[in-house]
């Protein structure tokens, strides 16, 4: 078991440093400055995410059903074959595209860089750092950070409520199969939005619905004199959280487009490093949660702070597109006091 961890861990690691190269800084150069190109791709490789998370446990819980050892052997083989196509794809996008063979240098310094010290190497962890937080993306991208701690997704502390509460594991995957479907249909709808509106404005719009939606399954679990493993509250909770995925993949598109656009070149690697980095920070102490209120019957205080945490991702980007768009300007009406823009030209039509 401590074998299997550690090349668990192995595989993380690299896992997210290959999402961090593909999907945060290659799509960018891909695009080459066409941002309607650049939001496609996002989109694709979202909905191809997405797909396999659903159809890849789905498939292997029935090869598992009918013999574990099979399910072993066909997760190995699936695991050796994929990583044959996608060094190939990898390997093909790279040398297809000079920008990406082009090494990104965030600075020069003088003296000797063959051999960093460790003194050296906590003063650029400090750097970048530093320059993270005086980012103008960060506002946004510690607001997408935030909604990862939550138990209202179909993570294993939703489904393992779920199945504490009577629900069959059937049931529960047919209504995980069924968020899923909603997800995907944030990578068609999230283009088109934005293309519309800009990142910015759809950003907002799809926060908003994640958070009233969130709002709602939480007030499900909190519903006074209501058992919480009544079916009226239990489908009113799995409904709000499968309306929050389109929400939440919509905004996610979207912060991602703000981010891919503000960050330097030469600061993209470092920048999405740590935001996955606060992402899992987050994501721990959403299990942490759940380990701190364990009984199926506190379920609902872990939900609480899920909304809260949604709320405050809201507050944090609401700051960002005042920030971005400004306080609503006004201008100077000859004998009158100071008044809106849109008020002062109400008083000029009339």
């Amino acid at each position: 078991m401590i074998l299997l961890s550690l090349l668990a861990c192995i595989e993380k690691l690299s896992a997210i440093v290959n999402t961090i190269s593909v999907e945060r800084d290659w799509v960018v150069e891909v695009a080459e400055g066409d941002e309607e190109r650049l939001s496609s791709l996002n989109s694709q490789m979202r909905r191809i995410d997405l797909f396999c998370k659903l159809v890849g446990p789905l498939a292997i819980s029935l090869v598992d059903a009918y013999s574990t050892s099979l399910a072993v052997i066909v997760t190995g083989l699936m695991s050796i074959c994929s990583f044959v196509a996608e060094y190939i794809a990898i390997a093909r996008v790279y040398h297809s595209f000079q920008a990406l063979q082009i090494r990104k240098e965030a600075a020069v310094t003088s003296g000797d860089t063959s051999q960093r010290t460790l003194v050296r190497s906590v003063l650029d962890a400090v750097t970048t750092l530093s320059r993270y937080v005086r980012h103008t993306a960060l506002l946004p991208s510690v607001s997408l950070a935030l909604l990862y701690l939550t138990v209202l997704s179909f993570s294993g502390q939703l489904i393992t409520y779920l199945i504490a509460t009577g629900m069959s594991s059937a049931t529960v995957a047919s209504f995980r199969a069924i968020a899923a479907v909603f997800e995907l249909t944030a990578t068609w709808i999230a283009p088109a939005v934005t293309a519309r509106i800009g990142a910015v404005r759809s950003g907002i719009w799809f926060l908003n619905m994640e958070l009233l939606f969130i709002a709602g399954a939480c007030a499900c679990l909190w519903f006074p004199a209501v058992d919480t493993g009544k079916l009226t509250v239990i489908m009113g909770l799995v409904l709000c959280v499968i309306l929050s995925r389109t929400g939440l993949w919509g905004y996610d598109l979207s912060v991602q487009l703000i981010i891919q656009d503000e960050v330097e070149p030469e600061l993209r690697g470092s920048f999405s490093a740590l935001e996955t980095s606060l992402q899992n920070v987050f994501e721990m102490l959403a299990f942490a949660s759940t380990v701190v209120f364990a009984r199926p019957d506190q379920f609902k205080y872990p939900a609480a702070i899920s909304a809260v945490a949604v709320a405050a991702s809201s507050v944090l980007y609401a700051c960002f597109v005042r920030q971005r768009r400004g306080p609503r300007t006004c201008i100077r009406v000859p004998g009158r006091p100071r008044r809106s823009q849109a008020k002062a030209q109400w008083l000029g039509k009339h």
